[in-house]
């Protein structure tokens, strides 16, 4: 660590240097931004210490200066000095800028990049390249300005430095479009005006222009069919081989972003690169650039994940090969960069969604032991992907049934992240915990001594939609055939008249989560039913309101099933159900069950048969007259017409209710 003294003469030389590049004498400025470039150039802790002094507004404006004064320089020597420091400043302005953030804030906020921009219509080819290379730089950053691909002039412009014949001209066009390039539209155009094919040229190039180039494609495929469509034909297998060799290439950077390439060809047009070579190879390559200690093993992880999200057969072939061990390895290596702790922790996430075999592999390393750890790291990133990573793993019906998750290790530090600074952090431990508390055995009530769901409930009142989704998801969960003293404490905390504010929410998924839970709450035993009468009612009223004016099925379906359970309890509730189906809705002439049970969702018609099966349940001693009101309706007669339904459990149960009419009268029917 740095002494005072040590300090103190860092601050010194960096004094020394700045008052020299005030000076009037252009050979001392021009010698003093040599010394600052050498003195910052990969060294963070020094653009720090310069950046405190003023080091680059004081540079911005020797550049603003010196491009002023080239063009009435007196006589060559002059104007030689003057580009001098033109190529020195801007070097200086890019070494800022070059990965580090702060300094790129710094550059941008001393209004040099417009004079930087000048450059690159020098005719002189050191002052082109050394406003390109800082340009670069720049273009790295998240914080520069975006380019707009709109405007004809830029487009041309953008042409004209990827066939420049410098590497550094040709690396910024590519740099522009892998920054700026964010929607399909800017794709379509890139495409129409002929870019890729530029890009793919420079396939053959130098190692920054094949880098650079790789990384524009595969920005300009990026979930975009279309443009892959047209893309990827009988003429361009020679260009796809190349990009497929370029997976073996000697350097590290370059087999990233080949693969990456190749990765976003494959995502957004399936039936391309089917080969199970191929596959392989891409996984191979990317669990092999995990040693790599830089900025390519921190970021192989995300791109192995983008390779097998949402895909079972590409997490097979990983498991195959040992992905779950491998990723295993890195974490125990400890001492993580934050950005490569997240990336496998996140790879592990997907490797354990769909595969069993994943899990059980996971469970049997007891990776599950890091991950809890990881829930407690400092970066907010990291502990987001390890709630992702215990949600995909938790996704086990044999470890769920046997009680695996429910313990206070794991439950203990999720709980404490639903109070989490961070929104991104509460979204994902609500999905970890919507998975952990579906559990088969009798320990939802750890989870309740702990505070879980008085935490939930609050976040349901969250003013994030998001938030208030994923909680009652995760209270949904837990009242799932729970037992009835779970039931009632959780319905003790939320109340009656929160559960029917949630279900007349804004979001309609809101609605649709606040009616599931309903459904879940009355499901069971007949006291469960009375939960929906307290508070004289709001809850059904709720439900019914919604089912009247719902425009989306899944509300529907969830009001439907949770009315089709109310049901199955006393007369008293058959009959308030009854009341809200037969109501109609303004300015419609007939109840909504009618509008169900002829909807294009065969969900929509099953939940709608079973509330009709479970109103006229031959041994309910009312049944006879709510027949006799459900015929009057119309709803019987919609019934019958639904005997060769195309749904075979809509079939089976509009024939159970066929069979229970005729038991009664047949003047009834």
């Amino acid at each position: 660590m740095p002494t005072t003294t040590t300090s103190a003469v860092c601050t010194t030389v960096g004094n020394n240097i700045l008052l020299r590049l005030t000076s009037g004498e252009r050979d001392v400025k021009l010698k003093a931004l040599r010394e600052l470039k050498n003195q910052i150039i990969g060294n963070r802790t020094k653009k720090l210490s310069f950046l405190k002094l003023g080091a680059v507004p004081a540079v911005a404006g020797i550049l603003s200066d010196a491009v002023s004064a080239v063009d009435v320089a007196d006589n060559d020597e002059n104007d030689r000095i003057v580009k001098d420091i033109i190529v020195q400043s801007a070097a200086v302005l890019g070494s800022f800028a070059c990965g580090f953030e702060a300094g790129v804030r710094a550059v941008l906020d001393a209004g040099a990049f417009p004079n930087l921009s000048r450059l690159l219509s020098y005719t002189d080819e050191k002052v082109v390249d050394a406003g390109a290379r800082s340009l670069k730089m720049i273009y790295q950053s998240k914080m520069a300005p975006k380019y707009d691909f709109l405007r004809e002039e830029n487009m041309e412009f953008l042409l004209s430095l990827l066939n420049n014949e410098s590497e550094n001209v040709s690396g910024l066009g590519a740099s522009i479009i892998s920054h700026s390039c964010k929607t399909s539209l800017e794709q379509k155009l890139l495409f129409d005006a002929g870019v890729l094919k530029r890009l793919t040229s420079l396939l053959g190039g130098s190692l920054i222009q094949r880098d650079a180039s790789l990384e524009s494609i595969a920005t300009i495929f990026k979930n975009n069919p279309e443009v892959v469509s047209k893309f990827v034909g009988p003429d361009t297998g020679r260009t796809l081989s190349c990009i497929i060799e370029l997976v073996k290439d000697r350097f590290a950077r370059t087999r990233l972003l080949a693969s990456l390439c190749l990765i976003v060809i494959r995502n957004a047009f399936p039936c391309y690169l089917q080969d199970v070579g191929i596959k392989t190879k891409l996984i191979n390559n990317l669990l092999e650039l995990l040693d790599d200690p830089g900025q390519v093993g921190d970021e192989a992880s995300f791109a192995f994940s983008s390779l097998i999200a949402e895909k079972e057969d590409m997490q097979k072939l990983a498991f195959e090969v040992n992905g779950v061990d491998k990723l295993y390895n890195h974490l125990q290596k400890g001492s993580l960069h934050p950005r490569r702790f997240e990336g496998i922790l996140l790879a592990l996430a997907d490797m354990c969604s769909k595969l069993e075999c994943c899990r059980s592999r996971c469970l049997s390393l007891q990776v599950l032991n890091l991950v809890v750890d990881a829930l407690a790291h400092d970066s907010s990133d990291v502990r987001s992907a390890a709630c992702m990573c215990l949600r995909s793993v938790s996704r086990s019906i044999k470890n769920l049934s046997a009680g695996s998750f429910m313990n206070e290790t794991i439950v203990i530090p999720l709980v404490r992240l639903l109070d989490d600074t961070s929104t991104a952090v509460q979204v994902a431990a609500l999905g970890a915990i919507s998975n952990i508390v579906v559990d088969f055995t009798t320990r939802r009530s750890t989870f309740i001594r702990l505070g879980g769901v008085k935490l939930l409930v609050q976040l349901s009142k969250s003013m994030d939609s998001t938030i208030r989704l994923n909680a009652l998801w995760a209270l949904r969960n837990l009242i799932f055939l729970a037992e009835d003293k779970c039931k009632e404490e959780i319905f003790m905390e939320l109340t009656a008249s929160l559960l029917a504010n949630l279900i007349c929410d804004p979001e309609l998924s809101v609605q649709e989560q606040a009616l599931a839970l309903v459904r879940n709450l009355v499901d069971g035993r007949i006291n469960s039913v009375e939960y929906i009468f307290a508070e004289d009612g709001i809850i059904l009223d709720a439900v019914g309101r919604q089912l009247r004016i719902a425009s989306k099925a899944e509300i529907e379906i969830q009001g439907m099933y949770v009315l089709s359970n109310v049901a199955t309890g006393k007369e008293s509730h058959k009959e308030a159900v009854m009341d809200q189906l037969l109501l109609r809705a303004e300015n419609k002439a007939q109840s909504c069950i009618i509008k169900f049970l002829q909807s294009n969702d065969s969900r929509l018609r099953t939940a709608a048969i079973w509330t009709v099966l479970n109103l006229t349940c031959s041994s309910s001693p009312g049944a006879s007259g709510r027949l006799v009101e459900l015929r009057d309706a119309g709803i019987v007669s919609h019934v019958k017409n639904m005997v060769n339904d195309p749904c075979l459990d809509v079939k089976l149960r509009v024939r159970t209710a066929l069979g229970q009419f005729t038991s009664f009268d047949d003047s009834l029917v």
